[in-house]
């Protein structure tokens, strides 16, 4: 080969894109390459989806499982070669909690199981009871002194029925064109959200409401521990037809009142009960849960690991997902596979043995599901306190963070947290990744250092750093899979998750070998009337 056609070959593997439609971005399309092709002909992710769901699901935060999958990522990352690597406690989290049994019956007038499952921070019931049911919504204080004396030994529902109508939808969806450029666009700036206050659809519109709201469900919880209920009967908040969405009925912290057994069950077997009751007809019920709290240790851990970089060691990139999980599934979509995407990435790095300029960290967060605890508690250890804005040296290292967390769907694009700069350079990088759905980059126009919530990468943003999350498919995330006993290995797309693998693995790298750091938004200034994040 002569030194001329070297050189055209070169220009061939290594494409700095420049002519029309490209950014001046670099993009090492060879690397690319050979990235995919590890991503799709070699692909780990779905043995790594097997053990953090199969094998160690569900993963509340400090419970068993989380604990024997956070020992199993330390010695796989291990495996692979990454350095550093190690369980770094945060903390306090409070009490964790699991169980190890459930049945549900409705004895009399006839036979029925009922599907469902405890929920968190509630206790067992010490063997099977029976007791008849009663409905007793509890909403107010008139409503407890109304129930006061009535309900020991019985079966509490506390919820009134559920309207269920035809699903006529499918459950699952891929975005649009239209949808895609829909989250790529703002039509009015003027009416952004309140980056500080989250929408009134997710909560109480004030700190204070929620507060009360908190305080009230304190009251009821010793209420009917004190009334002897035996066990409190709910249907999920969302879901049908043996899907059951639920979470926490109890506190992980120890001051709190620890209610009676509390159980969601599917709707439908919710309302045969209610609806017998409202004839008159008592209903027998039989359960027999076997549930612990677990005391010690209070403090929790994420996991980290490393792939040391060269000339620029000392900067970071950074790539993770949240590793705890609910426990009414094993915790599949949310968010085993983002983890267990990140965790192919920096595989996919080591294999091709890529050698990066800076840094590559990938940590797996504990304590999300209860607020974003442990990206929250490392941020601030690591980088920068939002309530003092005084940043660590660490604070100027970080390059980029890069999250994965709304389940199986493939990766239709990245949010940019509006950070307008970055456009361009994320634009280029999604180039290659067309052909497989990947081409917008969201929230050009949006409010900065938005409070936390959502999913981890907002905690970097809080505090002007450059945390970004992927823009997915939903798939069947809120009808079927999120925080509910659905939330299982068969429901999780092997293609998306190789495809996600491939884009992560390529954003992580660009950004290790980019020759200036990602652009910031200037850092963010503490606004005196901030109150505490609530997720």
């Amino acid at each position: 080969m002569t030194s001329q056609s070297f050189l055209l070959a070169l220009a061939g593997a290594v494409l700095f894109f420049a002519s029309p439609g490209y950014s001046q971005e670099p993009v090492d399309l060879s690397v690319i390459q050979r990235i995919k092709a590890e991503a799709f002909e070699n692909s780990k992710v779905m043995d790594h989806e097997f053990y953090l769901t199969d094998v160690y699901g569900p993963r509340l935060t400090n419970s068993p499982g989380y604990k024997a999958a956070g020992d199993w990522v330390i010695k796989r990352l291990q495996e692979y070669g990454l350095t550093n690597v190690h369980e770094e406690s945060w903390g306090p989290f409070g009490r964790s909690w699991s169980y190890t049994h459930y049945a549900g019956h409705m004895i009399e007038p006839q036979y029925q199981p009922l599907i469902g499952f405890p929920m968190a921070w509630t206790p067992g019931t010490r063997g099977a009871v029976q007791g008849d049911a009663i409905y007793a919504p509890l909403n107010t204080d008139a409503d407890l002194e109304k129930f006061r004396g009535k309900l020991k030994g019985k079966v509490v529902l506390s919820m009134p029925s559920k309207q269920l109508t035809m699903i006529l939808e499918p459950l699952g969806h891929r975005l649009t064109d239209t949808e895609l450029e829909a989250r790529a666009t703002s039509a009015d700036p003027s009416r952004l959200a309140n980056p500080f206050r989250p929408p009134l659809a997710s909560g109480p519109a004030t700190p204070e409401d929620r507060e009360r709201q908190a305080q009230f469900r304190k009251k009821v919880n010793q209420f009917l521990r004190d009334e002897g209920v035996l066990v409190v009967l709910q249907y999920g908040y969302n879901g049908d037809g043996g899907t059951v969405f639920a979470a926490a009925g109890g506190s992980r912290d120890v001051k709190d009142p620890v209610p009676p057994p509390m159980v969601a069950v599917t709707p439908e077997h919710y309302n045969r009960i209610f609806r017998l009751l409202e004839h008159t007809i008592p209903v027998k019920l039989e359960f027999d849960i076997k549930a612990q709290f677990i005391d010690f240790p209070t403090d929790s851990f994420n996991v980290i690991g490393e792939i040391e970089g060269g000339r620029k060691k000392d900067e970071i990139v950074m790539l993770g997902a949240h590793l705890d999980s609910w426990h009414g599934g094993t915790g599949a979509t949310d968010n085993a596979t983002g983890s267990s995407v990140a965790i192919e990435a920096v595989r996919i790095l080591k294999a091709l043995d890529l050698h990066m300029d800076r840094t590559v960290r990938i940590a797996l967060w504990s304590g999300e599901e209860q607020g974003l605890l442990g990206s929250q508690a490392y941020v601030k250890q690591h980088f920068a306190d939002r309530e003092t804005m005084q940043p660590k040296p660490e604070y100027y290292k970080l390059d980029a963070y890069y999250n994965d967390d709304t389940g199986t769907g493939k990766f239709r694009g990245i949010g940019a947290m509006g950070n307008l700069q970055v456009k361009p350079i994320f634009e280029a990088w999604l180039k290659p990744f067309h052909d497989l759905g990947a081409t917008t980059v969201a929230g050009i126009t949006a409010l900065t250092a938005r409070r936390p919530g959502g999913t981890d990468h907002t905690s970097f943003d809080y505090v002007g750093l450059p945390g970004f999350g992927f823009l997915q498919d939903p798939m069947e995330y809120n009808s079927r899979t999120h925080h509910s006993n659905m939330d299982v290995y068969d429901r999780v797309q092997p293609g998306d998750l190789m495809q996600g693998a491939a884009i992560m693995a390529t954003f992580v790298y660009h950004t290790a070998v980019r020759e200036q750091m990602m652009p910031r938004i200037p850092m963010p200034k503490v606004l005196p009337r901030e109150h505490p994040s609530t997720n």
